[in-house]
């Protein structure tokens, strides 16, 4: 009985080897991402925005074609294969393997504080330029990018537009975790899809994503301006957060309490 009891566990959820071995390895990923210089983060943020513009304008090409955001958002999802395989960053996907490493005290806040501003911004100045060449080079898609961008910057900040923000942050950070959570190079893929068809795919407010839909457009002659992407952006940002934060990362780290406590005693040994 108590072998069948302990083959039904095995069945139902991971074990504790499972657990500390995915543990460890975010633990890890995240002491080395925030050991980065400035140099390093700036450059694997700039490469983000680059590489999720390439997305960005597939999913003006789809949506041109279709008039579906449901196959616009599968066709971003090349946006997050590339941050994948290519292992550049979004800001947007710092909330929970770095945050784990700071709590299991492998890093400091300060250089949290350093990846995400760093992040940030790198992202966008290269998402702005993606956005630039897309826009001279494709310039039949100019209308579409108008009006998918106006479908953020008209949003009032109401209940509404703030729950799409949280909802985003949680949606992109359970797709880190779940890219975490197996070491299937396969499985990693249908994850950044998913990801992609859920963000894109059913318009959620992300701040990167949708920042350089709404860069597109004014790159293209959108009757707003700079102001207006500003009104949007710094809610988003932090509700993204928020949901990223406050659901996905704190209850992985609820789970996680036990281990944290052993990885910080360590990391007291070892200085």
């Amino acid at each position: 009985m108590d072998s069948a009891r302990n083959e039904l566990g095995d069945s139902e959820g991971p074990t504790e080897d499972e657990l500390q071995e995915a543990f460890d390895t975010i633990v890890s990923e995240g002491a080395q991402r925030l050991h980065r210089t400035w140099r390093e983060v700036l450059t694997t943020g700039f490469a983000g925005g680059l590489e999720v513009g390439i997305g960005v304008l597939l999913l003006f090409a789809v949506y041109a074609e279709t008039g579906s955001h449901l196959l616009a958002g599968l066709a971003f999802g090349v946006g997050f294969l590339a941050l994948l395989l290519a292992r550049s960053e979004l800001f947007t996907e710092g909330f929970l393997v770095p945050v784990t490493a700071v709590v299991a005290g492998r890093a400091s806040v300060a250089q949290l504080g350093k990846l995400w501003s760093g992040t940030l911004l790198a992202n966008l100045l290269g998402g702005w330029l993606m956005m630039w060449l897309v826009v001279r080079a494709f310039p039949d898609l100019r209308v579409t990018a108008i009006e998918s961008a106006t479908h953020y910057v008209d949003a009032p900040l109401d209940l509404q537009s703030a729950s799409l923000a949280f909802l985003a942050g949680i949606a992109i950070t359970l797709m880190t975790r779940m890219q975490h959570g197996t070491e299937s190079d396969p499985a990693k893929a249908i994850a950044a899809v998913a990801g992609a068809l859920v963000l894109a795919g059913l318009q959620l407010f992300h701040s990167i994503l949708d920042s350089l839909i709404i860069f597109a457009a004014l790159h293209a002659g959108a009757p707003f301006g700079y102001g207006d992407w500003v009104a949007w952006f710094w809610y988003t940002a932090l509700l993204n957060m928020a949901g990223g934060l406050l659901v996905v990362t704190l209850l992985r780290l609820v789970r996680s309490k036990e281990l944290i406590k052993e990885e910080r005693a360590e990391a007291g040994a070892d200085t």
